[in-house]
């Protein structure tokens, strides 16, 4: 049946889902596969999802089924981060599917051509129905029981410290050896994204979508606004127009979740940041990824999907392309990185290459839209004392990680 073939991640997070507390902000990385696509459920029971992956009837799938599975019959908040296919696509069937009663965004897309054509008309549709509230930084969205407040959003930053947070206001050590990148291949639409800082008592995370390289010196420089966090989610899918030391080593998170697919995302320098940063300890991928190759993706266990046996040892023997990498024109490959581990800057774009040799038709090889196989995510249940557990729905393997003391 479609449904088995499509929503096998149901059985597996249905008992992670179970065993969730009632007094804890639950959060789902949901593999969208390179796009992106998060749901956060807060203690007294409201939602807010970040964004909806890409276009096609998939990635709504894989959002409803673990909407349905953590018990909603609405979304209260939806946030569109910007408007790339690969954060916006499934909206339309998503509305389709579930009552939304309000939306987020940045205001209105500055990118000359859509990259999903029509959806600006569509969206004003929506809009038009369903209240509509345009962000600034420093804006909290009222999902209750949390502090969610605007950090990014239409390539404005916060600049006011955070009251409260942890290391927030300090001047920023790494500002001094910030090198800017050559963003002129950049997407415009991805500087605009809605970056989210998401708190339940002393738990701290961060979303930041993809907001890029040299915007992160304008948020993080000379003083870092938003202090020390949990969780990080890595901007813009592991690749390296984004995640600088700038603004991973000040937030110095103990965890980083990567929303990857197998070709985009995991580039070498994000890994060896993320690894360098102060106090980092554990790294969790929706992918493993073929630009880190054997030496940096995380240890197995903390991987939601993995290629077939058979693609991934052609993959190691003979690495295929990989998608943006976000070096800029001429840039030389990271110091350690596969051949073929490179890319165009863009990110709007499809992956670069075909599936590699040897891959079976209709699965791996890079993954992408076309793959309906099983789609496992990594869910975070966070309590106000600071501690989370981190969960693997793929083998059921979890960590808890203390509070911070």
């Amino acid at each position: 049946m479609k449904l088995n073939r499509i929503l096998l991640p149901a059985l597996a997070f249905s008992a992670a889902l179970c065993t969730a507390q009632t007094k804890t902000l639950d959060m789902y990385f949901i593999d969208v596969e390179g796009g992106h696509a998060s749901l956060y459920v807060s203690p007294s029971g409201e939602s807010m999802l970040i964004d909806t992956g890409s276009p096609g009837a998939r990635d709504v799938d894989r959002m409803m089924e673990v909407i349905t599975g953590a018990g909603l019959k609405q979304l209260d908040y939806m946030v569109l981060s910007h408007y790339h296919s690969d954060h916006v696509g499934g909206l339309e069937e998503l509305a389709k599917r579930i009552p939304i009663k309000h939306f987020i965004d940045h205001g209105e897309s500055v990118e000359p051509r859509e990259q999903v054509p029509g959806f600006q008309k569509m969206y004003a549709e929506l809009y038009s129905k369903i209240p509509r509230t345009v962000v600034k930084p420093g804006d909290k969205i009222p999902v209750a029981g949390l502090n969610v407040v605007v950090a990014t959003s239409a390539a404005k930053v916060l600049k006011t410290p955070m009251a409260g947070a942890p290391g927030a206001g300090k001047p920023n050590p790494e500002c001094a050896t910030f090198t800017p990148r050559d963003e002129s291949r950049v997407d415009p639409d991805n500087p605009q994204s809605v970056g989210l800082v998401i708190s339940l008592g002393k738990f701290r995370h961060v979303n930041l979508a993809d907001f890029t390289w040299n915007v992160e010196k304008d948020l993080m420089c000379p003083n870092n606004p938003i202090g020390t966090v949990d969780l990080y989610l890595t901007s813009h899918h592991g690749i390296d127009q984004s995640g600088s030391p700038a603004l991973v080593h000040a937030l110095q998170p103990r965890v980083a979740v990567m929303h990857n697919s197998a070709r985009k995302g995991g580039a070498v320098q994000t890994m060896q940041t993320l690894r360098t940063s102060p106090g980092l300890e554990d790294i969790w991928q929706l992918h493993w990824a073929y630009a880190a190759g054997i030496e940096h993706n995380a240890p197995g266990v903390f991987i939601a999907n993995l290629e077939e046996p058979a693609v991934l040892a052609n993959a190691l023997t003979n690495p295929p392309p990989t998608f943006g990498q976000g070096r800029g024109p001429g840039g030389p490959p990271p110091a350690g990185a596969a051949p073929g581990a490179g890319g165009a800057a863009g990110a709007g774009g499809p992956p670069a290459g075909g599936p590699p040799s040897g891959a079976p038709r209709g699965g791996g090889g890079g993954r992408g839209p076309g793959h309906t196989g099983p789609a496992f995510l990594i869910q975070v249940s966070a309590a106000a004392d600071g501690s989370f557990t981190v969960t693997n729905t793929r083998n059921g393997f979890s960590k808890k990680y203390a509070a911070r003391k």
